[in-house]
């Protein structure tokens, strides 16, 4: 039992980085990077890299923009993301409640 519940966690959000990335952006509509960056205190080249994976697994949408002179990139969790996202919390909370 307890390894079918295993089976169905998403190891794209197995690092805290990205759990704390996709618990973000599925409660907000979008996020800038730096924005990000602060509330989870991670570094640039770390927070890079695990946008990077989650857009790539089609979990995160990259939105690049100029506000005056100045790039600004923003993103937000697609609905694939969303859906991926609380199918994992769910397999966790039954994991928990099995224990």
């Amino acid at each position: 039992m307890k390894n079918d519940l295993l089976a169905q966690f998403n190891k794209a959000f197995e690092s805290k980085a990205r759990l704390g990335i996709m618990s973000v952006l599925v409660v907000n509509d979008s996020m800038s990077f730096n924005a990000l960056k602060e509330l989870l205190g991670l570094t640039d080249g770390n927070l890079a890299t695990h946008l990077r994976a989650l857009e790539e697994s089609g979990y995160v949408a990259v939105q690049k923009q100029f506000i005056g002179r100045k790039p600004n990139t923003t993103y937000s969790a697609t609905q694939p993301g969303q859906q991926a996202f609380t199918d994992h919390l769910s397999a966790l909370e039954e994991f928990i409640r099995t224990m």
